[in-house]
């Protein structure tokens, strides 16, 4: 069996797609969970992350892997979230608005909570890090991602509280966040096409790829797997660009 088993959401695209490529781990079993699967190199577990039918699901799924495996060390990355419907609260389609606010608030502390349940009630004695892509969303308001900037600055909330519950009681379970920068991905180029009226922060963006400002995916992805690997403390919010 793998000394390190890793859970990546989001693993199909983006910074989630760089981050399995990018993996520091020689021994390491990858399951992706997703709703369309495909990564190469990795387990699928189906999962619409945005409907919370699903979290629960996941939950019985770490459950039934921690039971078994006797490895060093699991690592689980959420990468999943999105922008959509990007525009003004209240102009927007609700029905996608409210599945995104699902994704991008919930979703990530009841996956957590599911995890670390799952490492509570197992027999597992090794290392666990919990880490979430976070965004400098959560620090300041964009008009046009109020359910992205909302979602994002939940789940860093979150991480400090919760890796501030895991020091105090002294356990290896790690829980970080970390920016990965602004990404040359599909999700800067769908950005960077939305009309002003509903991005009006559109044009910092467009020159941001103009002056070959973002970073690539690739590169992004080892800074961040830096920074696990790293000895920053539990509950800590980080950020590539720091490094």
């Amino acid at each position: 069996m793998s000394a390190v088993l890793l859970w990546i959401t989001g693993a199909s695209s983006g910074i989630g797609a760089a981050m399995v490529d990018a993996v520091p781990y020689d021994d390491v079993h990858i399951v992706d969970i997703s709703r369309s699967g495909g990564t190469p190199g990795t387990e699928h577990v189906p999962a619409d992350l945005a409907d919370p039918n699903a979290w629960s699901a996941i939950a019985a799924h770490f459950q039934a892997r921690m039971a078994q495996f006797d490895g060093d060390h699991v690592c689980f990355v959420h990468a999943a979230a999105s922008l959509s419907p990007i525009g003004f609260a209240g102009e927007v389609d609700h029905a996608t608005y409210q599945r995104t606010a699902l994704l991008n608030a919930a979703a990530p502390q009841v996956l957590g909570d599911a995890l670390l349940h799952a490492l509570e009630v197992s027999p597992f004695d090794g290392t666990a890090d919990l880490v979430f892509i976070s965004s400098g969303a959560a620090k300041r308001p964009i008009e046009g991602w109020s359910v992205y900037c909302a979602g994002k600055a939940g789940q860093d909330m979150w991480v400090r509280t919760v890796g501030a519950e895991q020091q105090r009681r002294g356990t290896r379970r790690r829980v970080l966040a970390i920016a990965p920068g602004v990404v040359a991905t599909q999700m800067q180029e769908r950005i960077r096409a939305t009309d002003a009226h509903d991005f009006p922060d559109v044009d910092r963006f467009r020159k941001l790829h103009a002056d070959g400002a973002l970073l690539d995916p690739a590169d992004s992805a080892r800074r961040v797997w830096a920074l696990v690997t790293g000895d920053a403390a539990s509950g800590s919010v980080l950020d590539v660009r720091d490094l």
